[in-house]
């Protein structure tokens, strides 16, 4: 289908990724490389040594590295990826102007892969979409599709030594799965066979911006997925031509589940799916936690059951679904049961999903957040101050270290501090220490047993490898 802008022909062009270590970038050079494309890029956190492994990994397997500093740009032919935040004044984009290089976003380029695939599942909404995208990758690949799958995060099911930074799989090109983004609104550029929408709630754009967004998506999927729970998202389904639904909640919804079949556990959760049209009920075992991981299960086998398969096969494909990296990630629980997860939690509903998800069963939650930016914190911090002190009771704790910041001109008059007085003045317990090390020393110092420990926050790889040392303090 045509997308509505001019696509470029992109046979035989080499490609420089700007960034491309980055969580979106990274699955997208992948991509292009699996599809035989010549690859390079730079990369800032590599210059400055941070994550030097992931960026060893990317040199032993095919993709050139540069410094950033335009080095890498050489020829008229190369396609410069880079995003629409990245300044003129970056050498890349400098040099690719001098040469008269094609420039294109991330979203346009993996928008040109997708639709040109003949067979495609897009997966959009406010939150939830990597694990979704995880979800149906992998019950398409136990039916034996072999699909190809850009995420935003690693697939544990995928990874392995040979590819450790699995946040794509390469498989048949005409069988593409993608998490498709409504922040920038590039989500317009997607014209899926299949189209999921999993939840419209206030994020980076209005309500009513994204009532067009997502009404647009919907308009212009062969068949819409629609979470019924979800008010803004059922209002929505008028606009698709065809639709199956989903819900935990809602009894109409066609994939839906058996209210009192619904058992909570510490790191599972199980419920009898049932298909509505068929009125049949399919036990399922979901290896991870939370009412939100079963209303992303449900997505899911309401999307391959659009595709043709069986809903048996996807529930039996989901128990051993291993899930994402950073997302709700066990780290391990030491020998006095102090147990340590790993969370890419950063805006407030899906910090609040964590959290509720973490007081489902007993024990003390001590949260660490570190926010991914003084931007988003000045934009959000009076909605995350509000979710920490609503979800966490009198004796859980909230640890906030400053901002990330990798220099720049942006504004740092209102960091961490503000958020914590707003916690506390609502009741809660929460401490400000700016220096993330040594929030970790005073978090493994306190920890008792039964305590939960839960890293939270976005854009920064490092975050994995503080989660770690927290465990290795306490173990």
């Amino acid at each position: 289908m045509d997308n509505g802008i001019d696509r470029p022909d992109l046979a035989g062009r080499p490609f420089f990724f700007c960034g491309i270590g980055g969580s979106g970038m990274l699955p997208l050079a992948q991509i292009a490389r699996g599809l035989g494309h010549e690859v390079a890029g730079s990369d800032r956190s590599r210059d400055q040594g941070r994550t030097p492994d992931k960026f060893a990994w990317l040199g032993d397997n095919g993709f050139d590295l540069f410094p950033q500093d335009g080095s890498g740009i050489t020829s008229p032919d190369q396609i410069l990826v880079a995003s629409a935040a990245v300044e003129d004044t970056v050498p890349e984009v400098k040099r690719a102007k001098e040469l008269g290089c094609l420039r294109m976003s991330r979203a346009e380029l993996l928008s040109s892969f997708f639709n040109d695939a003949g067979y495609s599942i897009a997966i959009g909404g406010t939150s939830g979409k990597s694990t979704v995208t995880g979800m149906i990758a992998w019950i398409l690949s136990q039916a034996e599709h072999d699909p190809t799958v850009m995420n935003g995060a690693v697939m544990k099911n995928f990874a392995g030594p040979e590819n450790p930074f699995a946040s794509a799989r390469v498989g048949n090109p005409r069988v593409f799965v993608s998490e498709v983004d409504e922040s920038d609104g590039s989500i317009a550029l997607y014209r899926s066979t299949i189209g999921v929408l999993l939840n419209v709630s206030l994020d980076h754009k209005s309500i009513e911006e994204l009532r067009v967004l997502f009404g647009n998506y919907l308009a212009d999927s062969g068949c819409a997925v629609i979470n019924f729970d979800n008010e803004e998202a059922r209002a929505l389904a008028p606009r698709a031509s065809q639709f199956v639904s989903f819900g935990v909640t809602s009894a109409d919804a066609e994939i839906a589940v058996e209210p009192d079949t619904i058992e909570q556990g510490a790191f599972e959760i199980r419920a009898a799916v049932l298909d509505n049209r068929s009125r049949e009920a399919f036990p399922l075992i979901l290896p991870m936690p939370g009412m939100h991981n079963l209303s992303n299960a449900l997505a899911a086998i309401a999307a391959v059951s659009a595709a043709g398969i069986d809903v048996a096969k996807a529930v039996k494909a989901l128990r051993s679904f291993k899930g994402l990296a950073r997302r709700f990630d066990v780290v391990g629980t030491s020998a006095n049961d102090i147990t340590v997860i790993d969370d890419f939690g950063h805006n407030p509903e899906k910090c609040a999903a964590t959290l509720r998800t973490l007081k489902s069963a007993p024990g003390r939650v001590i949260a660490f957040f570190q926010p991914h930016g003084y931007g988003p914190l000045r934009q959000m911090g009076d909605e995350l101050a509000e979710t920490f002190s609503r979800e966490l009771g009198p004796d859980d704790l909230t640890f906030m270290c400053d901002p990330v910041y990798y220099g720049g001109t942006v504004d740092r008059s209102q960091g961490s501090e503000r958020i914590i007085d707003l916690i506390t003045s609502h009741g809660g317990s929460a401490e400000h220490i700016a220096e993330r090390s040594e929030c970790g020393e005073r978090i493994a110092a306190m920890a008792k047993p039964g305590d939960r420990i839960v890293i939270m926050g976005a854009r920064d790889d490092t975050l994995s490898e503080f989660a770690q040392s927290i465990f290795d303090q306490i173990a």
